[in-house]
């Protein structure tokens, strides 16, 4: 079920975003008085789901969800209607147009997709506002894993600044180290203020998502609310509503201390110590390879932790939402050079549909649905306006050469371009994708 809503939010989104960026070339056109020919959401190769006429223009849905388009009259684009081109120019065509508009047109879909973006952030901020976890409200510092222990962190540090800058939102540290290559970082531990520099070989492997940095939580009261099929709790009969109080002779802190003591008992015995309708019970549980009991708890962080909430009113929102927005674009164009860099390797994380799908919650949230939405939106702008051919970017590109140099580039080079820019974005969705299926293969295999 969580898969299929994931899903549901992935196309939906999608959906939202690919219409709105064809909006902006649509709208540019008829600014321009342009002829569009078709208005598709994904694409229609062979027959459509659905398409009805309304003036000039045939709207449809498509049965292949990977994007959408616009076929404008009188330029080369994923159509490949080279048939229309070997006619004589009409005043109502794309080619016909002077370069300042067709460079309009041709902009106007990453356009639509950043002001779509700071539209959402602007909204979000108004209905919902803003909570988050101050740094300085973690109590009882943090826990790491392997790569965190290999920087020098310790479970239990409390993070006082990162190259001696504070950062307020506990969630932005891990991003912040990566996307504006932070130095060190300056915790607290035991009283002492330490310093932990952070070396450049360390960055690949946060970029491959192996850096854990979270909140550390007391173990006490763990009340089991839920219980995991096929797994040594729900073998050994432990019950929803049960709380844990130790496991053998052994009580915890905190949560951390307990996750340690189940890995260090894999494949072994134990006596779970529990506390049933207010009676203790012991139960005999066999650990599988995973170490984990397979139950959870309902505890939220809100629940645990001081959070912050900051609400705005609507005059407050708009510029917000706007920093809020600029700040996205910032960030993920930091990232996206992270992919070119050999150093880093950030190709290696690039994922398709199934990371994007995997980064919307198991639960519909209206608010983390949106906020997403505005990010995708900012990813697919950027990408739109990379200067591969096939994108419109890559149309982008053509234009200038035509504004710098004064010659417009001939129709057969930009049937060439397009072949070989469609070409390219095949190769990249199938890395892309391929790495999806590789990461899946090497977490159940």
């Amino acid at each position: 079920m969580t898969v299929l809503v994931r899903i549901l939010q992935l196309l939906l989104s999608l959906s939202i975003l690919v219409i709105i960026h064809e909006l902006g070339h649509f709208t540019f056109a008829k600014i321009f008085k342009t002829r569009v020919e078709k208005f598709y959401l994904f694409f229609d190769a062979w027959f459509s789901l659905f398409k009805f006429r309304k003036g000039e223009t045939e709207y449809g849905i498509g049965w292949i969800p990977l994007g959408g388009y616009v076929k404008i009259a009188g330029m080369i684009d994923e159509s490949m209607d080279v048939e229309q081109m070997k006619q004589p120019p009409q005043p109502w065509e794309f080619r016909s147009k002077k370069t300042w508009q067709r460079l309009l047109i041709m902009t106007g879909g990453v356009l639509f997709n950043f002001i779509l973006a700071l539209i959402i952030y602007v909204t979000v901020l108004f209905a919902w506002g803003e909570t988050y976890l101050p740094t300085t409200n973690l109590k009882y510092g943090i826990v790491t894993d392997s790569t965190g222990h290999s920087m020098g962190l310790r479970n239990g540090d409390k993070i006082i600044t990162v190259d001696n800058k504070k950062i307020e939102k506990f969630n932005e540290i891990r991003s912040d180290i990566i996307l504006n290559n932070r130095k060190s970082i300056q915790i607290e531990r035991e009283g002492q203020e330490i310093n932990i520099p952070i070396s450049e070989e360390i960055i690949p492997v946060m970029l491959k998502g192996k850096f854990l940095i979270e909140p550390r939580r007391p173990f006490s009261p763990y009340v089991i609310s839920f219980i995991d099929k096929d797994t040594p709790a729900k073998a050994a009969g432990v019950l929803t509503g049960d709380e844990i109080k130790g496991i053998n002779d052994s009580s915890f802190v905190y949560f951390d201390n307990f996750q340690d003591f189940l890995a260090s008992h894999k494949e072994r015995s134990i006596t779970l110590n529990i506390l049933r309708n207010g009676q203790p019970v012991k139960l005999a549980v066999a650990l599988n390879a995973t170490g984990k009991l397979g139950v959870g708890d309902s505890h939220t962080y809100g629940e645990i932790f001081e959070l912050k909430t900051v609400k705005y009113n609507l005059l407050q929102s708009i510029p917000a939402g706007i920093r809020t927005g600029f700040k996205a674009i910032g960030d993920y164009l930091k990232q996206f050079k992270l992919i070119f860099s050999k150093h880093t390797k950030g190709y290696e994380s690039l994922g398709g549909f199934i990371t994007i799908g995997s980064i919307f919650p198991p639960a519909w949230d209206w608010q983390v649905f949106w906020s997403l939405t505005a990010f995708l939106s900012i990813i697919l702008g950027v990408m739109n306006i990379l200067p591969i051919p096939a994108l419109d970017g890559g149309h982008v590109m053509f234009l200038l050469f035509e504004v710098i140099t004064g010659r417009k580039p001939s129709d057969k080079f930009l049937e060439y371009a397009q072949i070989v820019g469609m070409a390219i974005i095949l190769v990249l969705l199938l890395y892309a994708n391929g790495n999806d299926v590789v990461r899946l293969l090497k977490k159940y295999f």
